[in-house]
């Protein structure tokens, strides 16, 4: 009976090990990291560090070496948003948004009868913004590279050549989009090919346009051979970009939004992205709860950051535009008492409603199909970069001459304000097209200090949903003590304002929390849709080790030494 007694308390004993949650451990490195959503990005930015570059020509390098590895959000043909800390603590932001052509007009998405046009925005070269990519890097690296811009593109160029290997996820993914090429394009370009894991795709073109940027650096882009190449293909396929809106594009440095949260202090992206705005909001809407307390995606952690969050998106899509057309009341929008008055309403007995929040009738919608990368480099440099073509492959139109894919970034304009985007992101008179404007965007690059000390490096794609993502990667370290990776690895949620309902990662959430939160009045919702968020972030660790967080959501890789 003993002999059984003892064996059955054995059998207790592993099953409650089995069920015990693993705390997982992301790559540590001593001086330097990168994470970004390929392998053979990572690795020819660390490569760059190594040479003795910093994180600035290593953003160059990172940056071109995504458009050829990973063409489902890394481009030439896009745009992006930087923040940066360097190590002396300077910090600042660099906007490369794509810009509205010159031919452009408020009503260009709309028919006879003032209705949206399906697909006009989304498909093809109507769709396309004027490309902000080259002229990104090429600011950063005038202002703070030190390697030539010859020696940072060679490894690119080689990787071009030399092909990169097709993984599961998007082996799946071109076969998700090749009716749409089809639909976008005249002729079958490169993707449209059966392509299967572990085959290797080659770019020939893309690393001739390479070459040529690499020689002839910015202008070749934006007055070059290839601007000549690039304008004439967007023409021959409906498009209005010209020579002229190429030749006008200017990155542009801008002050980024800071605020604290408890001991932090956190550096984000200033409109027209609304990332950094709308994550202070948030923050400092939930600063005078206590959630360490709480506990980790509780009920009513759940409640007090999805009533924060329902209150800065329905800011968000009324507020927010292009800072150069529309005025923004940024300071008020993310003070303490601005966001405290916010959520006097809010209580822990029952819901809000998004249709008593005002401001009413407007809901967004944006591009999950971003990319995100963040670098330490070995002199205690930050980058933060978050770019995107909008959509997944962008407009889907691409140009084989030149070998990449062009945005559909007029997307994330209003068509028509009241009317949602493709990501359900509804818009406001501020974000209206003009010509040259910048459409808004929820990128959201954060740098986070610590006591005066660079602490984490976060961000990531996901169209709406990057903001919640960022807001609960860096609260996952910060108020649950988790680790980077594990931060990065804890299942997500997500509220916008409209559509009025929680987003949940399914399968991943305590049934009676969502329980609770139903009995509230939440419209909870685990179907399978997109993810929320691919986070790439870097800790820095109290022995000042990094400590990578790489997602498994995607095929996100830390490298570093």
């Amino acid at each position: 009976m003993r002999k059984i007694l003892f064996l059955l308390s054995i059998s207790i004993l592993l099953i409650n090990c089995k069920t015990a949650p693993k705390k997982e451990i992301g790559l540590i490195t001593k001086k330097a990291m990168i994470v970004s959503a390929r392998e053979s990005a990572s690795k020819i930015g660390v490569q760059i560090l190594e040479k003795g570059g910093n994180a600035f020509d290593a953003m160059v390098a990172t940056e071109l070496a995504l458009a050829v590895a990973y063409p489902f959000a890394g481009n030439l043909g896009g745009g992006g948003f930087m923040v940066y800390r360097k190590n002396d603590g300077e910090i600042g932001a660099l906007d490369y948004r794509e810009k509205a052509p010159l031919a452009a007009t408020k009503n260009m998405y709309l028919d006879e009868n003032g209705n949206v046009i399906p697909n006009k925005s989304i498909l093809g070269g109507m769709a396309v913004g004027v490309p902000g990519t080259i002229a990104g890097v090429f600011a950063t690296h005038k202002k703070f590279g030190t390697l030539s811009i010859a020696e940072i593109l060679q490894p690119v160029i080689e990787l071009a050549k030399k092909g990169v290997h097709v993984t599961k996820k998007q082996e799946k993914s071109i076969k998700n989009y090749q009716p749409l090429f089809l639909k976008a394009n005249k002729d079958a370009i490169l993707f449209s090919k059966n392509w299967k894991e572990n085959d290797t795709i080659k770019y020939p073109s893309l690393a001739e346009t390479l070459i040529r940027i690499q020689k002839n650096g910015r202008d070749e882009f934006y007055t070059g051979e290839t601007a000549k190449i690039l304008v004439k293909f967007i023409q021959n396929n409906g498009g209005i970009i010209t020579l002229e809106d190429l030749a006008k594009y200017e990155a542009k440095w801008r002050a980024p939004v800071t605020f604290s949260y408890d001991d932090l202090r956190i550096i984000s992206m200033s409109p027209p992205s609304s990332g950094g705005v709308c994550l202070a909001q948030i923050m400092k809407a939930i600063e005078p709860f206590d959630l360490g307390k709480y506990g980790h995606n509780s009920a009513k952690s759940i409640q007090v950051i999805t009533e924060a969050e329902r209150r800065a998106y329905a800011d968000r899509s009324f507020f927010l535009g292009d800072p150069d057309f529309v005025k923004i009341p940024q300071e008020e929008l993310i003070s303490e008492a601005y966001n405290t008055k916010r959520m006097s309403d809010f209580s822990f007995k029952k819901s809000t409603k998004s249709s008593d929040v005002s401001h009413g009738n407007i809901e967004i919608i944006e591009s999950d199909e971003t990319t995100h990368y963040s670098i330490i480099d070995q002199f205690g440099n930050a980058v933060s970069v978050t770019t995107t073509l909008n959509g997944a492959y962008g407009s889907k139109l691409y140009c084989s001459d030149l070998g990449f894919f062009l945005n559909n970034e007029m997307d994330d304009f209003s068509s028509k304000p009241g009317e949602p985007n493709m990501f359900g992101l509804i818009g406001a008179k501020a974000n209206e097209i003009n010509p040259e404007k910048r459409m808004l965007s929820s990128m959201t690059p954060t740098i986070v200090e610590k006591n005066n000390k660079l602490f984490m490096v976060v961000g990531t794609p996901g169209g709406s949903t990057i903001i919640t993502s960022v807001l609960q990667t860096i609260l996952n370290v910060h108020e649950y003590k988790m680790g980077m990776q594990e931060a990065v690895n804890a299942a997500r949620f997500h509220h916008q304002w409209l559509p009025d309902v929680v987003k949940m990662e399914p399968n991943s959430f305590d049934k009676n929390v969502i329980s609770k939160l139903n009995n509230l009045g939440y419209n909870v919702d685990q179907t399978t849709s997109r993810i929320i968020g691919k986070v790439s972030a870097i800790l820095v660790l109290p022995n000042q080790t990094l400590e990578g967080g790489a997602d498994k959501r995607g095929d996100d890789t830390a490298v570093g030494f």
